[in-house]
């Protein structure tokens, strides 16, 4: 058993170095080398030498083009004149000059304006005259005096006709899509009940 146990150890050694001898084995190198990688450097460096010595030799011609450039933009500025009359301001934002706008609107409405139709009452009538008017008066008791086309109530109202204890007002209203439409509105002379 020992003569075994001997062979067996020899054999295991000797394939064991056969493998590690095996592994030590140069390899053939494929890829470049360090040598070729300096080579290639050293030439892109030459191209790049190159390129900057070309672009040397371009740069007094490009400047000589960008004076004629330059004085020939010079010539077309002296003749151009910028006329801002009826243009609006480039630097002004549209949603501030539509603000601007409608804040302009609200400080030119009347005193009838800033108020509902349904908050306004009819204290009286003159109509049988060639101009008929009416006697309108706020929340607060101030009376006005209105006649057909006069401004009425948020909505863009306008007094149409003057009739006996009625002042017919046409309001316009504008949706979310910018569509408008007109709604009639009727104001009367209340009566008080009683003696």
């Amino acid at each position: 058993m020992s003569a075994t146990r001997g062979s067996v150890r020899i054999a295991t050694t000797c394939l064991v170095s056969l493998f590690f001898l095996m592994g030590c084995q140069e390899e053939k190198v494929t890829g470049p080398t360090t040598a070729d990688r300096s080579r290639e450097h050293e030439a892109i460096a030459a191209k790049v030498a190159i390129k900057k010595a070309k672009a040397k030799k371009k740069a007094p011609k490009a400047v000589a083009e960008a004076k004629l450039d330059a004085a020939s933009l010079a010539a077309v500025d002296f003749m151009f004149r910028y006329d801002e009359r009826g243009k609006r301001d480039p630097f002004r934002s549209f949603k501030w000059e539509h603000l601007a706008l409608a804040q302009k609107h609200d400080a030119m409405r009347g005193p009838l304006e800033q108020f509902d139709v349904a908050q306004l009452s009819l204290v009286a009538v003159v109509w049988k005259t060639g101009s008929p008017k009416a006697l309108v008066s706020d929340p607060s008791g101030h009376a006005y005096v209105v006649g057909a086309g006069s401004r009425i109530g948020k909505n863009r109202g306008r007094v149409v006709t003057i009739d006996d204890n009625l002042v017919l007002i046409k309001e316009t209203y504008v949706d979310y899509l910018g569509h408008e439409t007109t709604k009639d509105i009727e104001m009367r002379i209340r009566r008080s009940h009683g003696g």
